[in-house]
C-alpha cells in the first residue's frame, strides 16, 4: 500500500512536470527552467529533494520562479532505486537546449546502484548544454557522466564516497572533494540526498535571491532532528549556530507580530546597541533588521491570507500593519500582486 502511495504522489509531481515552460501569469520574467536527467536506478530521495527546493520556492512566492521537467536515457519510464517505474517528461534526444523551451540548468541524478558506463548520447548532450552556457549539476554521482564529457576538468565536484575512488581512478583531471556539494558559478554537484536539498538552496540563492532560500529553509528544516533521540521544531530562533544575542532578537520578532517592536525597543530588550543589532542581522541573516521584520511579518500575512476566511483589514491589523492601504502595498511590492489578487488566485 505504501508503495502504491508513493507511486500515485511521483507520478502527479511528475505530471506537473510534463507541463512546465508555461510563462508566469504575474509577471514578466519566465520562470527558470530546469531539467533533470534521471539515469537507471537514479536515487529517489535525492532526486525529490532537489525538485522538493524547486516546488517550495514556487510556494513561498506569487509567481513561480522555477519549473522543471524529467527525462530518460532511451525511455520515458526510469526504474528509480525503489524500483519504482517513473514516467518522465520524454527521452533524452528530446531534451530542450536551444529556443524559447531551453533550459537554463540541467542536473543528472545517480543513485547508489547507477552503471558508471558512459552514456555516448549523455555525453554529447552535456556538451551541448555547455556550449548553450547551461549550468550544470549532478545528484549522488550525477557528477561522472560531466567528467567523461570533460566539463568537469580543473573543476571540483561533490561524489558519492563509494565512488571517490573510481572517479580519481578515471578522471585525473577532476578534482573529486572530500565535501559533501560543491557548488560553482556554472558547476554544482551533491553527495547524496541530504546535500541534493543543500545544493539546490545554493542554486536558488545563486538565481534568485537570499530571502527566497530563508522562506524555503523555514518551511523544509521545520522537523529538523537535533543531536539529541528527541525531535522537535527548529525555528530560525533556536539555529545553536546563531550568537545568543541573535536569536533573542529572533524570538522578540516573532512574538510581536501584531505590534511590531522599533529596532531601538529591540536594543532596549536585549540590552545591546542598534548599530550591534544591525551588524549582527548582516553578518548572519545578511539583511537589516527592518527588512527581515518586514518580511516575517508579510509572510505570516501571505499564510492568514491563504488559509484563512478573515478580511483583508483583519489581518493587516494581525500582522502590524497600519492600515489594509499599507499592507496592500508592502505586500504588492514584495509578493508581485495584491492580496486580494493572491487569494482569488489560490481559490481559483
Amino acid at each position: 500500500m505504501r508503495e502504491a502511495k508513493e507511486k500515485r504522489h511521483f507520478s502527479s509531481l511528475l505530471r506537473d512536470a510534463n507541463s512546465a515552460f508555461l510563462p508566469s501569469p504575474d509577471t514578466d520574467d519566465e520562470p527558470v527552467r530546469v531539467g533533470f536527467v534521471l539515469l537507471e536506478h537514479f536515487s529517489m530521495m535525492a532526486f525529490t529533494a532537489a525538485v522538493d527546493a524547486l516546488v517550495t520556492a514556487n510556494l513561498v512566492r506569487t509567481a513561480p520562479l522555477f519549473s522543471f521537467c524529467t527525462f530518460g536515457l532511451d525511455s520515458v519510464m526510469v526504474k528509480s532505486d525503489l524500483a519504482l517505474d517513473i514516467s518522465t517528461s520524454g527521452e533524452l534526444t528530446l531534451l530542450p537546449l536551444e529556443g524559447e523551451e531551453a533550459l537554463d540548468i540541467l542536473i543528472v541524478c545517480g543513485g547508489y546502484r547507477c552503471s558508471l558506463a558512459e552514456q555516448p548520447l549523455l555525453t554529447a548532450k552535456l556538451r551541448a548544454a555547455a556550449k548553450q552556457d547551461i549550468i550544470l549539476g549532478g545528484l549522488w554521482n550525477g557528477a561522472i557522466p560531466l567528467a567523461y564529457a570533460g566539463l568537469l576538468d580543473q573543476h571540483s565536484c561533490a561524489l558519492h564516497p563509494d565512488n571517490h575512488a573510481f572517479a580519481r581512478e578515471r578522471f585525473d583531471k577532476v578534482r573529486v572533494s572530500e565535501r559533501v556539494l560543491v557548488v560553482e558559478e556554472k558547476r554544482v554537484t551533491s553527495a547524496g540526498p541530504s546535500s541534493a536539498l543543500e545544493m539546490m538552496l545554493a542554486l536558488i540563492e545563486q538565481v534568485q535571491d537570499k530571502a527566497t532560500v530563508r522562506a524555503i529553509r523555514e518551511i523544509l528544516s521545520c522537523d529538523q532532528v537535533a543531536d539529541s533521540d528527541e525531535a522537535k521544531l527548529v525555528l530560525p530562533a533556536d539555529d545553536p549556530s546563531f550568537p545568543e544575542t541573535l536569536r533573542n532578537l529572533l524570538r522578540l520578532m516573532s512574538t510581536n507580530i501584531e505590534e511590531p517592536l522599533s529596532v531601538d525597543e529591540l536594543a532596549s530588550f536585549v540590552g545591546v546597541s542598534r548599530r550591534r543589532i544591525e551588524r549582527l542581522f548582516q553578518t548572519h541573516m545578511e539583511t537589516t533588521p527592518s527588512r527581515y521584520y518586514l518580511e516575517l511579518r508579510i509572510t505570516h500575512a501571505r499564510r492568514l491570507l491563504l488559509q484563512s476566511d478573515d478580511t483583508i483589514v483583519n489581518i493587516a491589523v494581525a500582522c502590524g500593519f497600519l492600515s489594509s492601504t499599507h499592507f496592500s502595498h508592502c505586500f504588492k511590492d514584495y509578493f508581485g500582486i495584491s492580496p486580494s489578487q493572491a487569494r482569488q488566485k489560490q481559490r481559483g
